[in-house]
C-alpha cells in the first residue's frame, strides 16, 4: 500500500511538468522506457535476477536505441543529431530500472540463500537435496527442530 501512495503522489507533482516538455523528448522518453524494459528482461534472464546487472541492462537497452534513433536522424538530415533527445531515451530506461528494483522482493531471494546454505552444510548430496526440496514445497521457514531432522524420503 505505501508504494502505491508513493507512486499516485509521484504521478500528481509530475502531471504538471508534462505541460513544459515537448512532444518529442516525452516520446523518446517512452521509447527508453520500452528499450530499458526489454534490456532489464533481458539481462535478469541472463544473471539470474542480479539487482545491479538488471538495471544496467535497462540503461544499456535504452541507450542501445538512443544512440541508434540519432544516428539515423544525423544522417537523414544536417543537425539531426540531439544530446537531449538522447539523454531523455536514456533517462526512461534508468526508471525502468530503478521501479524494476523497488517493485522486487530482494528479502526472499536472501532468505532462500541463507536456507540453501543452512540446509546443505555437511550433508551428503543426495540427503541435502532432499531436504532442499521438503523446505521449498513447504513455503514456510524450518525451525530448528525440522533442521536438526534427518529426511527420509
Amino acid at each position: 500500500m505505501r508504494k502505491l501512495q508513493t507512486v499516485l503522489v509521484i504521478v500528481f507533482l509530475t502531471h504538471g511538468v508534462l505541460a513544459q516538455i515537448e512532444q518529442d523528448k516525452a516520446l523518446h522518453f517512452l521509447g527508453g522506457n520500452l528499450y530499458g524494459l526489454a534490456g532489464a528482461g533481458i539481462a535478469k534472464q541472463i544473471s539470474d535476477g542480479n539487482r545491479w546487472w538488471t538495471f544496467a541492462g535497462a540503461i544499456g537497452g535504452s541507450a542501445l536505441i538512443g544512440l541508434g534513433k540519432e544516428a539515423v536522424d544525423s544522417s537523414q538530415r544536417p543537425g539531426g543529431w540531439d544530446n537531449d533527445d538522447l539523454l531523455a531515451t536514456i533517462l526512461g530506461g534508468a526508471t525502468v530500472g530503478i521501479t524494476i528494483d523497488v517493485f522486487t522482493d530482494h528479502k526472499k531471494k536472501r532468505m532462500k540463500r541463507r536456507m540453501d546454505l543452512a540446509l546443505t552444510k555437511n550433508l551428503p548430496e543426495k540427503q541435502m537435496k532432499n531436504r532442499l526440496d521438503q523446505f521449498l514445497d513447504t513455503g514456510y521457514l524450518p525451525s530448528f527442530t525440522t533442521l536438526s531432522m534427518t529426511y527420509n524420503p
